[in-house]
């Protein structure tokens, strides 16, 4: 486990990787920094959806290669695993969640509850990689799993509502 609440440290404002990891500084907020960091990443899924599904796609990727890199770098900068305040596992994920939704705003907001809970609830095998698995990959890939269950469920709830 790893503890959520630590005070942001001054590099966010200064250090672009650091802003970045941070969600543009969603991560910075005092209380609950991973909802905020998926609020955060909430307008860029309207942009998100107007690419063909595989442009989404090669923005997912590419996002999580990126946050691969961003997470682990700031973590060794800060010296702590999974700082709070670094969110881009949280953008990523609802992104991956939210990916061949339908467009309006009740999906995004099933999406956004759907990864939330996900993401807080962590069942199996979302527990097992938050413990077993460290660095940049460790930070990112909990959340990535989170986003794939939440994309199951609202992918189904697509096909029995829309």
């Amino acid at each position: 486990m790893t503890d959520k609440r630590q005070p942001t440290p001054a590099s966010v404002w200064r250090n672009p990787v650091h802003f970045l990891a941070f969600g543009f500084g969603s991560g910075a907020m005092p209380r609950a920094p991973g909802t905020w960091g998926t609020l955060a990443a909430l307008p860029f899924v309207l942009l998100w959806q107007q690419l063909p599904a595989g442009g989404y796609a090669l923005v997912l990727l590419l996002s999580t290669l990126l946050g691969i890199w961003l997470c682990g770098r700031t973590s060794r900068d800060l010296g702590v695993h999974d700082h709070g305040g670094i969110v881009w596992d949280e953008f990523v994920g609802l992104w991956l969640t939210l990916w061949l939704a339908p467009p309006g705003w009740g999906w995004l907001l099933a999406g956004f509850l759907l990864f939330r809970l996900f993401d807080i609830w962590k069942p199996w095998p979302i527990r097992w990689a938050d413990r077993h698995v460290h660095g940049g990959l460790g930070i990112m890939l909990d959340d990535i799993l989170a986003g794939i269950m939440a994309w199951l469920v609202l992918q189904g709830a697509v096909l029995l509502l829309a």
